[in-house]
């Protein structure tokens, strides 16, 4: 096993969550998806190192189904920003595309203030080919963190996304706050 001692976010697939909690040595773990797909929470993830955000996987209001909202973006920065950054986040979605790449940038603008959003998601991009970043739920936390558009704008600064079924697991280092040139912004 691979113990990241690092404040490094990763994402992942569902069906990859209990490998990737071993292999990264995540001890903290983000359910972005629906709850008819929540998995159990990994034993080596304490009960309230887990956060479950029901939603799906959907940038407008549908009937029947839940949206990102202010809610889950409230209770995503509060996790982040209580993390201890001793060991690892993974976050997951069921294909690791959209809601889980959206989350991970997320909490990188949140821990990374002074950072350009533009550099955070070019570093998503650089880590993820596959990333597509759920719009609703990055333009609830744009307004959440005061961005005022930037995060959105970011997004359309990482191109075009390689088409899949789903993700090829990744990671991201978390990003250091003083440099404001991007350069600190590396896979992990």
């Amino acid at each position: 096993m691979i113990v990241r001692q690092s404040a490094s976010i990763h994402v992942c697939v569902l069906r990859h969550v209990s490998e990737m909690v071993k292999h990264t040595g995540a001890r903290h773990l983000v359910n972005a998806i629906n709850a008819d797909f929540l998995p159990e929470t990994p034993t080596a993830i304490p009960g309230d190192r887990h956060l479950k955000l029901d939603m799906n996987d959907i940038v407008k209001a549908q009937p029947d189904l839940v949206a990102p909202s202010t809610r889950h973006v409230a209770k995503l920065l509060d996790f982040v920003q209580s993390w201890d950054k001793q060991a690892p986040i993974l976050i997951h979605c069921y294909a690791g595309l959209s809601r889980s790449t959206a989350a991970a940038f997320i909490a990188l603008c949140a821990l990374n203030s002074r950072t350009p959003e533009e550099t955070i998601a070019r570093a998503l991009r650089r880590s993820s080919d596959t990333a597509v970043p759920n719009r609703l739920f990055v333009a609830v936390a744009d307004k959440a963190l005061r961005r005022e558009g930037r995060m959105i704008a970011a997004l359309d600064s990482m191109g075009e996304s390689r088409r899949a079924y789903e993700c090829t697991p990744f990671g991201v280092e978390a990003l250091q706050e003083p440099n404001r040139s991007g350069t600190a912004c590396k896979a992990a």
